[in-house]
């Protein structure tokens, strides 16, 4: 897999959390723990992204 495609692969990850996350906190039965998690990994993504990203 190339870089380029690893990056875009991570992109629609992190893209997918956010809209996740909106949905979960919209929920009226909000599970804060859950939306935590997905917080966490979508800053992860995010910091991977930024990472492999060329200057």
């Amino acid at each position: 897999m190339s870089l380029s495609s690893h990056l875009n692969q991570l992109k629609k990850k992190h893209e997918h959390l956010s809209f996740e996350v909106e949905q979960a906190e919209r929920s009226p039965a909000i599970d804060r723990m859950h939306v935590k998690s997905l917080k966490k990994e979508k800053l992860r993504l995010k910091d991977e992204i930024e990472r492999l990203s060329p200057v």
